[in-house]
């Protein structure tokens, strides 16, 4: 089916932990238009810090439904004082935080399907539409306990992870929704349906309720991650035999459209009727959506750090591991996504910013620059967050190690207190611990016929840092990319535009192909090199950094965290 809109444009949404933003593309992949919503700044009312709300119970984190309503109609009408031409859109997609979830009551079909185009959102939904007001999001690790009992109820880590592709995890949602089952039984009794994040975005613009997205149902432990179907084991797990009905229809793939927008949007908004909804997907993969082609990794820096690797169909299944994490993908079937993931990205090094570098990003970047590779012979590892990557771990840890060992031995870290720390040393040792980390982990993640990575794709926030750029340069040894164009959310876009050229192909055609016809991967711009003589320091320290890393899980291990 033709359109009859000669240059429609694509809209994609990224509802992250901090805000919303939206990003439009024309039909040939060409960023049109930005905008965005910050949480704690535009939306003041509602109690968060950085997009999130703490306790009251130890390790629970969530954020409020109601905001991101708001969020919506004022990104909207963002986009209306900006000028945007909502008749011009013609497919809608995007991306939310993984593994957040939203719980709809038993009124919430009837609501959004009834919508009165004179009224904002909030004002019709919440709170009659949901049967909790709040949503568990990702920082959320209060968990434990359900993680425990669910990976005993499979038969231990390793085989929840050959599953699901990854071991139970805190905020995965599967987990969450065990906990509200065990601590709130009424709102679970009182939900009706349940909703990634991802998926709830969609529902708005349908006016019902939308299927959960295939690459995003894989941060649930809930789904079979070489099947994509629910595994009715875990469903009885997690949410008992009733969990079956609330999590919906089997995951959606990629590349289709759900329905057409809802007359809601239509009526208030302009949109045009034969506007499409795609599935949304979680924000990783819609980064690696927007980002990524064969040999790339993708590290994202935002309020999490995030490494991400593309792994294509083969005969032999990927391996699954307990430290990192295996997703479907959302645009091509049978292929898969590797990713390690940290809780601790840039809030870790905004605090490192504030208290050793007065807030001052450049004062910070002249500390890291006025240190060598290897920081002199100390090592801070920075865990503000109960960290995923080592499991719960929290706190500051401080190492020297010899930076002349004798006899090429490998040199030893041995824990200091703060204060023999020099301050001037803690910016960078913030970079190097972090990224040391995931150079330690990146061999056992790739396939072992897998060829060398060729680049580094630098996306989030602190992309835009030459100093950060440059330290991934020499500590992965790889050229370092960034694209000029808005990660996920042009990634939910691209989801959008994919599914209406398939359409207008007749249901033919891959992602690749689509994005090969429009030159994607020329927009990268190579940004940082790596110094060869810095990269063998980092090759020599991974160990340095793995003996300081199983220090610090034993010391938490003393004081009662971890796994």
């Amino acid at each position: 089916m033709s359109s009859s809109i000669d240059d429609p444009l694509f809209l994609g949404l990224d509802l992250s932990t901090q805000g919303l933003k939206a990003v439009l593309i024309d039909s040939e992949g060409t960023l049109i238009h930005e905008s965005s919503v910050n949480f704690d700044r535009d939306l003041p009312s509602y109690p968060t810090t950085n997009g999130a709300i703490r306790g009251p119970d130890p390790g629970e984190v969530t954020s409020t439904v109601r905001m991101w309503l708001n969020a919506y109609d004022l990104i909207m009408e963002r986009m209306r004082a900006a000028g945007v031409d909502f008749s011009r859109i013609l497919g809608i997609s995007g991306d939310g935080q993984q593994h957040g979830s939203v719980y709809w009551s038993k009124d919430a079909e009837r609501l959004l399907a009834s919508l009165d185009a004179s009224r904002p959102l909030a004002e019709q939904l919440e709170p009659d539409a949901f049967s909790l007001p709040r949503a568990p999001i990702w920082q959320d690790s209060s968990t434990t306990r359900e993680c425990r009992e669910l990976e005993e109820a499979i038969g231990g880590a390793q085989a929840l992870a050959d599953l699901t592709g990854s071991r139970a995890y805190e905020r995965f949602t599967g987990n969450q929704i065990s906990r509200i089952r065990r601590v709130n039984p009424d709102a679970y009794n009182a939900t009706a349906r349940i909703s990634l994040v991802s998926s709830f975005m969609p529902s708005l613009f349908l006016g019902s309720i939308a299927p959960i997205e295939v690459s995003d149902a894989s941060g649930m432990n809930l789904m079979n991650v070489l099947t994509c179907k629910w595994d009715d084991r875990l469903l009885e797990a997690c949410g008992g035999p009733e969990l079956r009905a609330k999590i919906g229809p089997e995951p959606a793939p990629g590349g289709d459209f759900l329905g057409a927008i809802s007359p809601y949007w239509v009526r208030r908004w302009g949109f045009n009727p034969e506007c499409q909804i795609a599935p949304f997907t979680g924000d990783n993969p819609a980064t690696v959506v927007a980002l990524s082609t064969p040999g790339d990794a993708i590290l994202s820096l935002g309020t999490s750090t995030t490494l991400l690797l593309s792994i294509p169909p083969a005969e032999t299944a990927p391996a699954r591991f307990t430290t990192s994490h295996l997703l479907s993908h959302p645009t091509t079937p049978d292929a898969h996504i590797a990713m390690l993931c940290y809780k601790n990205g840039a809030l870790a090094r905004e605090q490192v910013r504030d208290r050793y570098a007065d807030g001052d990003w450049t004062r910070f970047n002249a500390l890291v620059e006025a240190r060598p590779a290897g920081n002199a012979g100390v090592m801070g590892l920075y865990f503000p967050l109960p960290e995923i990557i080592p499991p719960n771990v929290q706190g500051s840890f401080f190492f020297s190690y010899p930076t002349a060992p004798a006899d090429d031995a490998q040199p030893e870290p041995e824990p200091i207190a703060e204060e023999e720390m020099p301050a001037s040393a803690h910016p960078r040792a913030i970079l190097e611990s972090q990224l040391l980390s995931i150079r330690a982990r990146i061999a056992a993640i790739l396939p072992p016929d897998a060829p060398p990575l060729q680049r580094l794709v630098l996306s989030g926030g602190s992309s835009a840092n030459a100093v950060i750029r440059q330290a991934a340069a020499d500590v992965f040894g790889m050229r370092v990319f960034v694209a000029g164009q808005e990660g996920a959310a042009e990634g939910g876009a691209q989801l959008a535009r994919y599914a209406w050229w398939r359409r207008e192909n007749g249901g033919a055609g891959s992602f690749e192909e689509m994005r090969a016809m429009d030159g994607a991967g020329a927009r990268m711009k190579c940004v940082a090199r790596p110094d060869w003589a810095r990269e063998r320091v980092y090759a020599g320290l991974v160990g340095v950094y793995r003996a300081a890393e199983d220090a610090v899980v034993r010391i938490c291990a003393e004081r009662g965290q971890g796994a």
